[in-house]
């Protein structure tokens, strides 16, 4: 019998331009989704991105938010060069036109022609969720957002912070957030004491998605200054949730019955740079302005992005020969055996 003709299995899509990844870490991560901008900040007008070394361009078509590759098809021009209207947005260049779905609508130079296929976007799903807009460069089903507890709960107030851009890599950044030992060294300033840097025993719990911990000890989050707020002997409860490869929640537990959650959405710019998402709730001094949180917040990465910046190696070695370990470290150890066990490597490109 003759062989059957088999169809051509389609082309894989080429790595970005100046990658800064393993080109298999690349593919894997490109399956994720991260948030690339805040709802509130996109208007009429386009808007530029980048994930993973791809640069892209938002746009409102009316009621759907479209994500694209930025680069006009006809000529290569940006299009977060361009002009919109709420509706559609026109490239720079030659003021094509380009709607729902990154359909282009016009070509001003040959109105009465046929629009070629060609120049429609290649586009990208878009999700807005705890006030972000998410998406996937190369998605494979139903959207795996990292849930937020209490997002949802009508007695917390959401708070969508403003982004913050670090110069380094997004797993360095997101161990950071995960860390416990680091509170009485580089947060005195916010909320932490240099005098009680002991930390207690705690397990992280493997979870389908990454892992979980529960960190008790007696430092309190409030910011320094504040005196009025803390019980003596209180238990400060915080439990991460860490969803692989770059988003963890940390619910922190106040008198009172009072709690916190922060979503910590590292989103990979390239290997070398995070834009870092903060979307916050609470269930306490809702009526207090949301700009003292920007404010708080703000001052408290900083601190943290001060160190990423300057760790070395760049990236997050995942071998667990590379760097030492003590027991204060099991969060981090448990990050990059989640990381190992999605197949990653060390992220940098050689």
């Amino acid at each position: 019998m003759s062989a059957v003709p088999q169809s051509p299995a389609p082309a894989e899509r080429a790595l970005p331009r100046d990658c800064t990844f393993l080109a298999e870490d690349w593919r894997r991560l490109a399956r994720c989704w991260y948030p690339v901008a805040l709802e509130r900040e996109l208007g009429p007008a386009p808007l530029g991105a980048t994930l993973l070394d791809v640069p892209l361009v938002l746009y409102r078509a009316g009621e759907e938010i479209v994500v694209a590759d930025n680069l006009c098809p006809h000529r290569g021009v940006p299009l977060s060069m361009g002009r919109g209207d709420g509706r559609t947005i026109a490239c720079a260049y030659h003021g094509f036109v380009f709607g729902t779905g990154g359909r282009c609508k016009h070509v001003p130079a040959n109105p009465d022609n046929n629009i070629p296929p060609r120049l429609h976007l290649r586009t990208y799903p878009a999700v807005v969720r705890y006030g972000l807009i998410w998406t996937c460069l190369e998605p494979g089903g139903d959207p795996a957002i990292p849930p937020m507890p209490h997002w949802d709960d009508p007695a917390f107030q959401q708070i969508t912070c403003p982004w913050i851009d670090i110069a380094g890599f997004a797993g360095r950044q997101v161990e950071g957030f995960i860390d416990v030992a680091h509170f009485a060294f580089v947060h005195t300033e916010t909320f932490a004491d240099p005098d009680n840097a002991v930390v207690p025993p705690y397990m992280p719990t493997p979870t389908p998605t990454g892992f979980e911990a529960e960190y008790r000890s007696s430092v309190g989050n409030y910011p320094i200054g504040v005196s009025d707020r803390g019980r003596p002997g209180f238990e400060w409860l915080r439990h991460f949730r860490v969803h692989v490869p770059f988003t963890a929640t940390l619910e922190i537990h106040f008198p009172d019955d009072g709690r916190l959650v922060i979503m910590n959405a590292a989103s990979p710019v390239s290997a070398r740079k995070t834009r870092m998402f903060a979307p916050i709730c609470r269930n306490f001094d809702r009526d207090l302005p949301v700009e003292d949180v920007y404010a708080f917040n703000r001052r408290v990465f900083e601190e943290d992005r001060a160190i990423v910046e300057a760790q070395k190696p760049e990236n997050l070695p995942l071998d667990p020969t590379l760097e030492a370990h003590v027991m204060a470290d099991r969060s981090s150890i448990a990050y990059r055996r989640a990381l190992r066990a999605m197949g990653f490597s060390s992220f940098f490109s050689a």
